[in-house]
């Protein structure tokens, strides 16, 4: 298993997951409170780039946000016979890593980026990105160019539901569990977000959204 961990840490490049190691998450899980190592290590590799992506949100300090994720696996593990096996396990885990960097930044304050607030967990960092190699046509990369500034500019906590909704593709009550509030909260969150969106869109494209 610290074999496994020292070999995730390779600054969250691509990692190549065997096919044995894209069983469901949920059988995974299962499996690996149960006490199955080997269901363990799929986990970890499966979850590990997502998680290394998020907890750069917080802090750009990549030895930081590794130590974390390692803290947290090996604190899953020693803790396997106390948890839920109904929990989804990647909201799961994206919660416990959240509130993981921000207790330890609690003693090492300039481990996070200087906007950030510890006080109630707030992102900062988000950034959304273009994938221009799979933009062919320069209209479509200059649409998404515009919309990317658009969602740069939303409120932090609207910028953190759109990213867990929409690019770790989470349920609302995934992302209320990951961000430690009510699913209710997340469901205003995001309509306010989409609602300065669209509205951004309209006035500066002169292209109505219905």
């Amino acid at each position: 298993m610290e074999n496994t961990l020292l070999t995730l840490q390779n600054e969250g490049k691509s990692i190549n997951t065997p096919l044995c190691a894209r069983a469901s998450e949920a059988l995974l899980w299962r499996r690996m409170l149960n006490g199955d190592a080997a269901a363990f290590e799929q986990l970890m590799i499966a979850q590990y780039r997502s998680l290394f992506h998020y907890g750069l949100k917080f802090s750009s300090d990549q030895g930081f946000v590794r130590d974390c994720i390692q803290d947290l696996f090996l604190h899953v593990w020693e803790r396997r016979d106390s948890l839920n096996a109904d929990i989804p396990p990647k909201p799961y885990l994206m919660a416990s890593l959240r509130r993981m960097m921000h207790r330890a930044a609690e003693k090492l304050p300039q481990v996070l980026d200087p906007q950030s607030d510890s006080s109630n967990h707030t992102l900062v960092r988000i950034e959304f990105s273009v994938e221009k190699r799979y933009i062919q046509r320069e209209s479509a990369r200059l649409l998404s160019e515009q919309l990317k500034t658009l969602l740069d500019e939303l409120p932090l906590r609207q910028k953190e539901v759109i990213y867990l909704k929409f690019y770790q593709d989470l349920s609302r009550c995934q992302v209320a569990m990951v961000m430690d509030i009510a699913p209710q909260t997340v469901s205003n969150l995001l309509q306010m977000a989409l609602r300065k969106l669209k509205k951004y869109w309209e006035a500066e494209f002169e292209i109505p959204l219905t």
